[in-house]
């Protein structure tokens, strides 16, 4: 088949990985000379250990879809790294331990360390905390250049054509009834599938074509160090993480946020600390949420300085100087039950978008449902 993939994001480049290895022809438009929105302004993370347990049989792929592709595209920078969740109270001690003691536990790779264990897996833990929840099937991935590399890739096979700088503008089908779409260059593309995966961006073509996606906006914080001059051999969470993540809903948890409120800042912001070394060796630290619209055109300053402190506390020195600081803004489904929202909007024309902060972990298992959906 001929497929037209509008949208450069993650979603975007897992579709047309999935369609390329079936052995479609894809040609893949983005209106930006690179994509510029949360596919490349995010930790880089394939996260298995926080979601739910209709989620994990869809991560656990993905994790497997993720390690195929590193193994094609060593570009991408996969790493099977784990994490380690570091835990600075009994209170959250207990929702660890509950979450260890759950029956998909060692799926997820759960083991409950002591404070000894923790240091002898990352040295580079020395500050506080009273014991650490490791994950051994969370890995990670350079976000900033997997999708460069994974285009090159797909390039090689012949059957692959990336249209940087050109933004789609209409989907129309002619009387013989094939797909046209045409851009910003004047160019019609005739194609037998369209598939629009807008990202965050919900109006323009993606409204005209979907409507009002049943979909929210969320606005992250997030910065970048220098090199931390030894290895972070896991990626590393604070306790606050365990609030976010719906896989550790349970009574633990309730008897966490009942005791225990967070920190001002932490709170207002609805922040967690995610810390994930980059090849250079520099730390990726975030992030904030933000739900309500407008959303501000910069950033606040509070929430930097709380990142800044508790992974000082955790690490037991100070980080190296932060080189630059960002936001992004993904999608959201409204329905938590849904990974993403997938709607044919016309025949031979979908719009697929919004994993919400699950993007990166489960972009290549989306294209391959969508692919396997579509009979591919």
């Amino acid at each position: 088949m001929r497929i037209l993939i509008i949208g450069g994001g993650i979603l975007g480049t897992a579709h047309a990985d999935a369609a390329v290895r079936r052995g479609h022809d894809v040609v893949h438009l983005e209106r930006e000379p690179e994509a510029r929105g949360a596919t490349v302004r995010n930790f880089g993370l394939v996260w298995v250990s926080g979601r739910t347990e209709s989620e994990l049989t869809a991560t656990l792929r993905s994790r497997e879809l993720w390690a195929d592709l590193g193994a094609r595209v060593p570009g991408i920078g996969f790493r099977a790294n784990g994490s380690i969740t570091l835990l600075r109270s009994d209170a959250e001690v207990a929702v660890a331990r509950e979450a260890a003691g759950r029956a998909d536990a060692r799926e997820r790779g759960f083991t409950l360390l002591e404070p000894e264990a923790v240091r002898r897996l990352n040295p580079a833990l020395r500050g506080k905390f009273v014991a650490g929840l490791h994950c051994s099937t969370d890995a990670a991935v350079e976000s900033r250049v997997a999708l460069p590399a994974i285009r090159w890739h797909l390039t090689t096979s012949g059957r692959y054509s990336f249209r940087p700088a050109t933004e789609a503008r209409t989907v129309t089908r002619t009387a013989h009834g094939t797909v046209q779409v045409r851009d910003d260059h004047g160019t019609v593309h005739e194609t037998d599938l369209v598939l629009v995966c807008p990202g965050a961006t919900l109006s323009g073509l993606a409204r005209e074509l979907g409507g009002d996606l049943p979909l929210r906006r969320v606005r992250l914080q997030m910065m970048q160090t220098t090199p931390l001059g030894e290895t972070l051999t896991t990626s590393v969470a604070d306790g606050d993480s365990l609030r976010y993540y719906p896989g550790f809903a349970g009574a633990a948890l309730e008897e966490l946020k009942a005791r225990e409120p967070q920190a001002l800042t932490a709170e207002q912001h609805r922040m967690q600390l995610l810390c994930v070394q980059r090849l250079d060796g520099g730390l990726t630290l975030g992030d904030t949420h933000e739900y309500d619209e407008p959303f501000a055109f910069d950033v606040d300053e509070s929430p930097y300085e709380h990142l800044v402190t508790v992974t000082e506390e955790l690490l037991g020195h100070r980080l190296p100087p932060v080189v630059r600081r960002w936001a992004g803004v993904y999608s959201q489904c409204l329905d938590p039950t849904e990974l993403v929202h997938r709607a044919r909007v016309d025949d031979d024309v979908w719009i697929v978008a919004g994993p919400g902060g699950r993007g990166m972990t489960l972009g290549p298992y989306l294209g391959e449902q969508t692919a396997d959906l579509l009979n591919l």
